[in-house]
């Protein structure tokens, strides 16, 4: 599996048993080009929630290369995977892949960056937004990628609904990219 972001070229290895296996999901790769991507010089802890093969850490990790990287999944396979392409890029030292109830309760990221689940169920969804959405800083940003079709707009609304400061920071071939700020 091989993609372009952040201006570079990503080599991956995928398997079945994972999220678009055979190639970079369109809304991951409309995420990675439409989203501001962390600069160089940013600190603190990332979460790839939903991380799959890895391809959102690995180009965190690669981008920001002060900072570290938390991939979350809870796919076992997934998390095998991205193990294995942080080591092979030579980023395992800055990405830590982890199931959830593994990623310490303190723990608070300075960005979060998500193409969640959707066809998981609105219970879920929601739960796993409050969850991870109340671990960032208080001037941390969470990036979201949601196709409109699967309730990109209704996701907005629900999340401004509870109290977040929510963006459409760009629409392309489909998909929602929506910046999420604490406070509201």
């Amino acid at each position: 599996m091989t993609f372009e972001a952040g201006g570079q070229r990503f080599s991956l290895t995928s398997a079945e048993g994972v999220f678009s296996a055979d190639r970079l999901d369109p809304g991951t790769a409309v995420l990675l080009d439409r989203a501001e991507l962390p600069s160089p010089d940013t600190t603190g802890p990332l979460l790839d929630l939903g991380c799959g093969y890895g391809p959102i850490a690995c180009v965190l990790a690669t981008v920001a290369t002060r900072a570290t990287v938390w991939a979350v999944d809870v796919n076992p396979r997934a998390r095998e995977l991205t193990a294995h392409n942080a080591t092979a890029l030579g980023l395992a030292d800055r990405i830590t892949v982890a199931a959830p109830a593994q990623v310490p309760a303190e723990l608070r990221f300075s960005q979060i960056w998500s193409n969640p689940p959707i066809r998981v169920g609105k219970a879920v969804l929601r739960s796993m937004f409050t969850d991870w959405l109340t671990r960032l800083t208080p001037d941390g940003v969470a990036w979201l990628v949601i196709a409109h079709n699967l309730g990109g707009d209704s996701w907005h609304r629900w999340l401004a609904d509870q109290g977040w400061d929510v963006q459409r920071y760009a629409s392309r071939k489909g998909y929602r990219i929506l910046r999420v700020r604490p406070g509201g």
